[in-house]
């Protein structure tokens, strides 16, 4: 019994990486989504229209990537690095690019701008996208621990942010 069950969990592992070899992003989630974007700050919730475009474009490796908030479009351009790694940027077509990884049908991209960390992540279902934004101010650290070799400092950053939608692919 013992060695019938490992087999069967051996197998069912064996199913679940070959569905997510068999995945292919950005082009398995190409469409137009939709949704209300909840943003939390300074103890305040609004809520926003939102949009998130994901499209081919005429040149390989490049993907329409839009963002609508409320209305005011922001045109950006997915690009593909390396498909096999996961490794993507986010060209704001302004001379900023971002990098983005995708792992386990989630893309994500840690950065700086003007002393604010963000973070993004975008999960992607069959029909929708977790949509996902955190923010903090690097000035907000906190610092733990001793600075020693046992307990060095660990380095914290509040979130002061949290933007969220679920949208759905129209």
């Amino acid at each position: 019994m013992k060695y019938i069950l490992s087999f069967f969990i051996a197998l069912l592992t064996v199913f679940t990486i070959s569905a997510q070899d068999s995945i292919n992003f950005p082009d398995d989630y190409l469409g137009v989504y939709d949704g209300n974007l909840v943003i939390h700050s300074a103890g305040k919730t609004q809520n926003i229209p939102m949009e998130f475009h994901l499209l081919k474009t005429k040149s390989t490796g490049k993907y329409q990537y839009k963002l609508v908030y409320n209305g005011q479009e922001r045109n950006y351009t997915l690009v593909v690095k390396d498909k096999e790694k996961g490794l993507f940027e986010v060209d704001e077509n302004n001379g900023v690019v971002l990098p983005f990884k995708f792992v386990s049908n989630t893309l994500y991209s840690f950065f700086e701008v003007q002393g604010n960390l963000l973070t993004t992540r975008l999960a992607f279902n069959d029909d929708t996208v977790d949509f996902e934004i955190l923010f903090t101010k690097s000035k907000n650290k906190t610092t733990t621990g001793k600075g020693t070799k046992e307990i060095p400092f660990v380095y914290g950053y509040p979130v002061t942010v949290t933007q969220r939608a679920l949208l759905k692919r129209k």
